[in-house]
């Protein structure tokens, strides 16, 4: 008898469910009806009105969306979206991804205070690992969505495939994607059980499904990766694209608008899919410095269809103050990790500028070498400048500093690669970088060039573009070498000893010490430069360390107490004129 009683009432619990989603299909459209879609992207935790790292306003945070926001919905149907990479960048998210964990998360709190409708996980937040990721998944107030996001046990998706949004019986469904590049960028600890799609094939799964299953009046991608598949040097028919947006909008029918992110570029672009129709795409630049809206206006027709009006718009918030409330509700989180951003680290007896790494060898890239090299005892060490022009005054250091000398939360690993591979590993990080210069007015760095040939200035971001990305500008430690700049591609690099003096032999095997991102296969030094597998780089993996490398080198600053940053000159550029007539105009050139 309670058995049955049980299955009756379960029975009528699904009768009434499936009467009240029966009901809600059938809500009387509004004949006209207006929305705003308003989208944050790549955030990187600028949450408060201030910088913790420089220690100085800043032109944009969520503070200053919350005024936007508040200001909007007073007049307007509002729908509030964030595109994914919050939980990587100021020192408030490192904080409360690893310090302060037994509480609420700061984006949990400040997200659900501002009652965003929806999200799109970004690979930042993958890169904060399960522990931080699946904690926010069950604190947020509404879906976090990636639906090329799927379990590797059985193909379901890890995250929301997609949300549907009823405003005043108007059925919006949102679809959210993550860019598929995280394994080539992350250890796999970090995303263990998960597999990401292909965004197009994702797309092309789940829209049919959307369309038939929900039969929504708008569809709106919300996908963490950029606009210019042309990235990296791939292009539009690259298996897991990583900057697959702009092809998903083309290549899948039926989205109104897709909002884009990850390439922290300003994108308000008007496209036509395969079936002719227009796409609206948009896209913010990073840490909540810009917004983007989309200004919905439909009108049902004879067919009792909407026909839609939709345009785009690009919001600065440097124009708007920080909201009061926001601030006074969030006091004593600002607090406490301004507390914790000022405590002195050690003291540095000279100052080191990143900026100075682009140009050859620096005493920054051999401060990091230093501390690479004696946290792995690795024979060798790899290392690129990660922020562009980011400078430690000589003093005391805080921990705010190490956020400078180290942008991201990689992890150290120490790896097995032979003598030649590590000459091809130098070769693939000149290639990039270096010109091959064949006179003295030449270039030294590799520039985007105009028509004539020349540097291209972008007068959307106010400066001249290197070809390749800084970040991947990898120089070695342990060894001595010689970058000749007269010599074409693979012929640059002569490694003339190991730094003690010792020889260096090709067909020996030395132990490496690299960060994880390159570790994996990022920036393509491993695997398109020296040749490995994928597959082979963890077989080449000796060990890693357990937390972050910018939480050792700050405890190795604290046991060294006074660190004197200066150059090792285990490296030099040829023909030495050259260098430095092409470097003063380079400079010149990225200084602008």
């Amino acid at each position: 008898m309670l058995l049955y009683k049980f299955y009756m009432k379960n029975i009528l619990i699904s009768i009434l469910l499936l009467f009240l989603f029966s009901c809600t299909k059938d809500i009387k459209k509004p004949e006209h009806y207006k929305l705003i879609f308003v989208e944050t992207s790549d955030v990187h935790g600028a949450i408060f009105d201030y910088d913790f790292i420089n220690d100085r306003n800043t032109a944009g945070s969520l503070s200053k969306v919350q005024s936007y926001v508040s200001e909007l919905r007073e007049m307007n149907n509002v729908i509030l979206m964030d595109n994914g990479d919050i939980l990587q960048g100021q020192p408030i998210v490192y904080y409360y991804n690893y310090e302060n964990v037994s509480g609420m998360h700061i984006c949990s709190k400040v997200m659900n205070y501002m009652q965003y409708d929806i999200a799109t996980i970004g690979n930042h937040d993958i890169e904060a690992g399960h522990a931080v990721y699946d904690k926010l998944k069950n604190e947020f107030n509404f879906p976090w969505l990636a639906a090329n996001a799927v379990k590797k046990s059985d193909g379901t998706p890890y995250f929301d495939p997609y949300k549907i949004i009823i405003k005043d019986g108007v059925r919006i469904a949102v679809l959210g994607l993550i860019t598929p590049g995280i394994p080539d960028w992350l250890p796999e600890e970090l995303w263990s059980g998960i597999e990401f799609e292909d965004m197009v094939i994702s797309a092309s799964k789940w829209v049919p499904i959307i369309m038939e299953k929900e039969n929504p009046d708008l569809l709106i991608g919300l996908f963490h990766s950029g606009y210019d598949y042309t990235y990296g040097n791939v292009n539009y028919d690259t298996y897991k694209n990583k900057n697959a947006s702009r092809i998903v909008a083309e290549q899948v029918p039926g989205f109104d608008v897709v909002f884009v992110g990850h390439d922290h570029f300003t994108w308000n672009e008007k496209i036509k899919n395969i079936n002719g129709d227009e796409v609206l795409v948009l896209g913010p630049t990073g840490s909540a410095r810009q917004i983007v809206t989309a200004n919905v206006d439909m009108k049902l027709n004879a067919e009792g269809k909407y026909e839609k009006i939709i345009t785009g718009n690009v919001v600065d918030m440097s124009a708007f103050k920080a909201d009061s409330l926001f601030d006074v509700e969030f006091k004593n989180e600002f607090k406490e990790v301004k507390e914790y951003v000022s405590k002195e680290v050690g003291i540095f007896e000279n100052s080191v500028n990143t900026h100075k790494a682009l140009y050859g060898p620096s005493e920054f890239m051999d401060l990091i070498h230093q501390i690479q090299l004696e946290i792995s005892n690795a024979d060798i060490s790899f290392a690129a400048p990660l922020s562009f022009n980011s400078v430690i005054e000589k003093g005391p250091v805080y921990v705010r500093d190490m956020f400078k000398l180290y942008r991201f939360e990689n992890f150290l690993y120490t790896m097995n690669l032979t003598g030649e591979e590590i000459d091809k590993y130098l070769e693939f990080s000149y290639a990039s970088w270096f010109n091959t210069m064949t006179t003295e007015n030449d270039h030294l760095l590799i520039f985007k060039s105009d028509k004539n040939g020349n540097p291209e200035y972008s007068e959307k971001y106010s400066s001249y573009s290197l070809v390749n990305n800084y970040y991947n500008f990898d120089v070695a430690s342990g060894i001595k070498y010689i970058v000749d700049i007269t010599k074409p591609v693979n012929e640059k690099i002569t490694i003339l000893s190991l730094s003690d003096n010792n020889v260096f032999y090709t067909d020996s095997t030395y132990t490496v010490a690299i960060n994880s991102y390159r570790g994996n296969g990022g920036g393509g030094h491993l695997t398109t430069g020296v040749g490995l597998k994928t597959e082979d780089l963890l077989e080449r993996r000796i060990n890693s360390t357990d937390k972050d490398l910018r939480y050792y080198m700050m405890k190795w600053i604290e046991e060294k107490g006074s660190i004197n940053p200066e150059f090792k000159n285990e490296w030099s550029v040829y023909p030495t004129d050259w260098w430095l007539k092409a470097k003063l105009k380079d400079e010149k050139l990225l200084n602008n």
